[in-house]
């Protein structure tokens, strides 16, 4: 774990990723699914659908290359993939409101327990965003319901574009009229710091060992690349004077 972080003296603005960093989306969907459709296996549920966001949202962007469809909101992707996981797992009969019910789940997804007490040090010395593929509704929602302080909500919505696209980690930059440098992306997701440091951003890695539940631990090991490297979002406050 780094013990300093010689560029926090420039450093502005602090932009996160979402799912699985400050909330926990497996175990949130574990229990909708496992409230909703008793005798469904809820871990197993959300872990399928999870897997399909990102073939859906290669989908997307492969079409919208193409010149063959627009910008698709998560919300949107997240019930077509509902839709096949349902089937899959042999639910036949879910009508349109109960499929929405069970849709916007990932709206009221449970902020990891150092979350909000750790978003709010930081929040003292530095602007915090987030920066996610969820949709501004979805977002602004789950803020609302978990207490999630951001002093403001970016979104792929707003750029139209996903990540790993550069116009969503230059866009944080663009909007709050800083360098690249000044910015830094906190991620559980290596490939998505990765990103961002191609963009000239900096990176902040928090550990998240339990994304995919218990029983599927996570490799947290750190990386020399990333500017810092954390625990928890607590002990990335830390790390930053905060």
């Amino acid at each position: 774990m780094a013990a300093a972080f010689d560029g926090a003296g420039d450093l502005k603005v602090i932009a996160f990723d979402i799912f699985g960093t400050v909330v926990d989306w497996h175990g949130g969907i574990k229990a909708e699914v496992e409230r909703m459709l008793p005798g469904i296996d809820g871990g197993a549920f959300a872990l399928a659908w999870r897997a399909g966001y990102q073939p859906a949202m290669k989908g997307v962007m492969a079409r919208i290359a193409a010149g063959e469809g627009g910008f698709t909101l998560l919300d949107e992707l997240h019930m077509g993939i509902l839709d096949q996981v349902l089937r899959d797992f042999g639910v036949a009969e879910l009508d349109a409101a109960r499929r929405k019910e069970l849709n916007t789940a990932w709206h009221r997804l449970p902020a990891w327990p150092d979350a909000v007490a750790g978003l709010t040090r930081l929040k003292r010395k530095y602007i915090i965003c987030t920066l996610s593929n969820g949709n501004i509704g979805l977002l602004t929602e789950m803020a609302k319901r978990a207490g999630l302080p951001w002093d403001c909500v970016l979104s792929a919505e707003v750029f139209k574009a996903y990540k790993p696209d550069p116009r969503t980690y230059l866009g944080v930059a663009g909007v709050f009229d800083v360098t690249p440098g000044q910015v830094m992306l906190a991620a559980a997701h290596h490939d998505d710091l990765a990103a961002a440091r191609g963009c000239g951003l900096r990176s902040g890695y928090i550990e998240r060992p339990l994304e995919f539940g218990a029983d599927k631990p996570k490799d947290v090991s750190p990386q020399a690349e990333n500017s810092l490297h954390a625990r928890d979002i607590g002990v990335l406050a830390d790390l930053l004077g905060c």
